[in-house]
């Protein structure tokens, strides 16, 4: 096997609390333990199409840990085997149905590291991302990846960095709505990320005290949350917390879609459940509601404790796979240990979704939450 001597750092996707710590954390062990060049892609795969290379030394990634985002930029939009078509003019190109034009153009991202004299690639991204990176593998490239996602939905992993520190935000906006929902005696109804998991809601759901938790795996019934909101206010609570996810659907299975981004990879973007609930329930209810959308916030500031030690985990053991040749895989979390899966094992497979049966919501079902169903 050729020697390791030169290896770059990509993060692909949405941001994520835990992507510099990571960063931070492949930098120093490459550059102090094996005396590696470190360079990094800036802006995601867009980036890595363009040859945007920068050189990371100690200094660069000393003081980014408490930082959140990504000191190398990202991007969502890109999946260089499916690239939409632009004209010269950087217009997308059409087909005669009015249909994007795509392109593989990965070829051009594999010369791109091979003129720049690198050995091997670190792709932070969740499942999307990480699907490119095992194609990048599928065509000789040498990559580590490492899980990075706040819906945790990524499978064979327990926990993906950045998750702790979303739902710690979510779990502090339903603390402070809750105050303004015991002072007016209101519903307070906050929508939080996750589109297709509803791990992030689960676990803000339980530990800021909501009434009821709707989630994209189990469907509710409107009417079965007004019920409990009348249920509770007739036992003398005048105010309730309803924690619901972005993707959660009514019983006929349906998302609120707020729009469509046509060149992005994932096109679909939700938003506006919290809104609908808010205004089914005020009406159902007879009790004034409001809708609070958390958005992006959940995805921004200082990555928690937990999500420091993670991250410098992943990236020290990314880079121990990397120097004993596991290339095509991924550090992953089992229970308290990092071990490492094969990409091929990860990308495919059912995402990792809460079972409706399982513990969190048996619990949480014990305690009176509701979930509509």
């Amino acid at each position: 096997m050729k020697e390791i001597k030169k290896v770059a750092i990509l993060t692909a996707g949405g941001d994520c609390p835990g992507l510099n710590p990571v960063i931070r954390a492949v930098t120093k062990t490459a550059i102090t333990k094996y005396g590696l060049e470190v360079m990094g892609v800036r802006h995601g795969y867009f980036g890595l199409y363009h040859g945007d290379f920068i050189k990371l030394g100690l200094e660069d990634v000393e003081d980014i840990f408490t930082k959140g985002g990504t000191i190398l930029y990202s991007s969502n939009k890109d999946n260089l085997f499916q690239y939409p078509v632009k004209d010269e003019n950087g217009n997308l190109v059409r087909d005669e149905n009015g249909k994007l034009v795509y392109e593989d153009a990965s070829d051009v991202a594999v010369e791109n590291l091979k003129k720049a004299g690198i050995d091997a690639i670190f792709i932070l991204g969740g499942d999307g991302s990480l699907t490119s990176a095992r194609d990048f593998a599928r065509k000789g490239v040498k990559v580590i990846g490492i899980p990075k996602t706040i819906d945790n939905d990524l499978a064979h992993t327990d926990y993906t960095f950045g998750f702790d520190t979303a739902v710690t935000v979510a779990t502090d906006g339903l603390d402070r709505v809750r105050t303004t929902g015991m002072s007016h005696h209101r519903i307070m109804v906050v929508e939080i990320m996750g589109r297709g998991a509803g791990w992030m809601t689960l676990h803000a759901g339980i530990a800021g005290a909501a009434d009821a938790i709707l989630i994209p795996e189990i469907p509710y019934d409107i009417n079965k949350v007004a019920e409990k909101i009348q249920k509770d206010k007739a036992n003398g609570k005048d105010f309730s917390i309803v924690a619901v996810a972005e993707g959660a659907k009514s019983l006929d299975g349906k998302q609120v879609v707020s729009k469509i981004i046509e060149d992005s990879a994932d096109s679909i973007r939700l938003g506006g459940v919290g809104a609908l609930v808010a205004d089914q329930l005020e009406k159902l209810t007879g009790s004034e509601a409001r809708a609070t959308t958390l958005g992006h916030i959940q995805r921004g500031g200082t990555p928690t404790s937990r999500d420091r030690i993670l991250s410098a985990r992943y990236g020290y053991a990314a880079v121990e796979l990397c120097m004993n040749g596991g290339f095509g895989r991924m550090v992953a979390l089992r229970g308290d240990k990092i071990i490492d899966v094969s990409l091929e094992d990860v990308i495919g497979q059912k995402t990792k979704n809460v079972d409706p049966n399982g513990e969190y919501v048996t619990l949480a079902k014990a305690m009176g939450i509701c979930f509509g169903d």
